[in-house]
């Protein structure tokens, strides 16, 4: 069953409060206080418009910000910060673009294609057993 053909606008003037799932396409012009979560969906879209702001984290397959969010940004395809992009926190990504004139505070966490997929964790560096320091005098 695809959810493509789902289409969710919050317009201008609209405050939602609380978490918001979707499918297929969400455009936020107005305000969302709440995590946003795109359910079953490599497809999802979410389009923070200019004037359109997010309070929580996002964690969707494909986002398009040029508005503001606070909060941290998980992406499992593909992330683009527009122009007027303001993101306060982290954005987690396999592919990014960043436009001239957006701002990330945060953190940019490149997840990788495997990470993506599988949830896998990144192996540690492990430390050296024998460090030795040699001074010349």
């Amino acid at each position: 069953m695809a959810f493509s053909n789902n289409h969710t606008l919050i317009s201008r003037g609209t405050k939602v409060v609380g978490d918001l799932h979707f499918t297929g396409d969400l455009q936020i012009e107005g305000t969302v206080i709440g995590n946003i979560v795109a359910d079953n969906g490599n497809d999802a879209k979410l389009v923070v418009a200019e004037k359109g702001s997010v309070e929580g984290e996002i964690r969707v397959p494909m986002v398009i910000i040029n508005g503001n969010v606070n909060g941290n940004v998980f992406s499992t395809k593909h992330v683009e910060l527009a122009a007027k992009a303001t993101v306060e926190g982290n954005v987690h990504y396999q592919l990014i673009e960043m436009i001239k004139g957006a701002q990330v505070n945060g953190s940019l966490v490149y997840s990788g294609v495997e990470g993506a997929r599988k949830g896998a964790k990144k192996e540690e560096p492990a430390a050296p057993d024998n460090v030795k320091s040699v001074v010349n005098t």
